[in-house]
C-alpha cells in the first residue's frame, strides 16, 4: 500500500462539499456514510461532510491493489464496491471494527491486520507498474504513450494491457492525469494556460481546459481565482 489518511471535522455550521481530484490508485475507505473499495475514477467526484465525522483511508500505490484482487483491477474502474461485497464477512467485521474505534492509530491497526490476513502475495509486475506510474509523475516532459514504452521495454499494446490488468486504467490516461495535476499547480503558480498547454502536450488551450474543468470541476481561471482570491 501507499499509505493511509485520516480526514476529521467537528461542528460545521454548514455542510460542506470537498471535491477530489482523482489519481491513478484503489482507495479502501470507511466512514459512517460509507465502507468502500473505490476503484480509478476517471472524472472528479465529492464528497458532502456534514456536521462531525471522520473518514479513514487506506490508498495503495498504483498497481499495489492487485494482489489483494482476483481478476484484474480494470473490473472496479468507475466503481465504489462494498468493503463486505468484496471480502464478506471478515470485510464486514473490519468496518464494525473501524467505526467503533475511536483512536485513529488503533483503527489503522485494524486494517493492517485484516490486509495482512489476506496473504497477498509477491508479484514482480506489481514492482514494474509502480516503477513505470512513478517515471510518468515525476517526468512532467512525458506526454505519450509510446515515450512510456520506449522506457519501459514493452510495446504499447503489452503496456495498455500491464496497466488495465495492475492499474485499473490505461496509460494514456495515467500521463494525462498526472500533467492535470501539474497544471493545477502551474495554474496556482500564475503561468499562462497557452505556455501551459504546450509544455503539458496538450493540441492547444481550449483542449486543456476542457480536461482540466472535467477533472477539476471549474475552468483553470476559476481554479485561480479560488486559490489566489483579490
Amino acid at each position: 500500500m501507499d499509505h493511509f489518511w485520516v480526514v476529521t471535522w467537528t461542528d460545521l455550521a454548514e455542510p460542506y462539499e470537498q471535491r477530489i481530484v482523482s489519481h491513478p490508485t484503489v482507495n479502501l475507505t470507511i466512514t459512517h456514510d460509507f465502507h468502500r473499495i473505490a476503484g480509478v475514477i476517471r472524472g472528479g467526484f465529492s464528497y458532502t461532510m456534514r456536521a462531525a465525522g471522520r473518514v479513514l483511508g487506506t490508498r495503495f500505490r498504483p498497481g499495489g491493489f492487485r494482489p489483494f484482487l482476483i481478476g484484474p483491477v480494470s473490473d472496479l474502474t468507475g466503481r465504489f464496491t462494498e468493503i463486505s461485497d468484496m471480502y464478506g464477512e471478515a470485510g464486514a467485521t473490519l468496518v464494525d471494527q473501524v467505526l467503533a474505534e475511536p483512536d485513529p492509530q488503533a483503527a489503522i491497526a485494524h486494517v493492517e491486520t485484516f490486509l495482512q490476513s489476506l496473504d497477498p502475495r509477491p508479484d514482480p509486475l506489481t514492482e514494474e507498474v509502480v516503477a513505470l506510474v512513478a517515471l510518468a509523475e515525476s517526468d512532467i516532459s512525458m506526454t505519450r504513450v509510446d515515450e512510456l514504452a520506449a522506457r519501459s521495454g514493452r510495446s504499447v499494446r503489452s503496456l495498455q494491457r500491464l496497466f488495465r490488468d495492475y492499474v485499473g486504467i490505461g496509460p494514456k490516461w495515467v500521463i494525462r492525469r498526472f500533467r492535470l495535476h501539474e497544471a493545477a499547480e502551474r495554474v496556482y503558480q500564475g503561468l499562462d494556460l497557452a505556455t501551459l498547454a504546450t509544455e503539458l502536450g496538450y493540441t492547444d488551450q481550449a483542449h486543456l481546459t476542457r480536461d482540466f474543468t472535467a477533472a477539476v470541476g471549474m475552468t483553470p481561471a476559476a481554479y485561480a481565482r479560488l486559490r489566489n482570491p483579490a
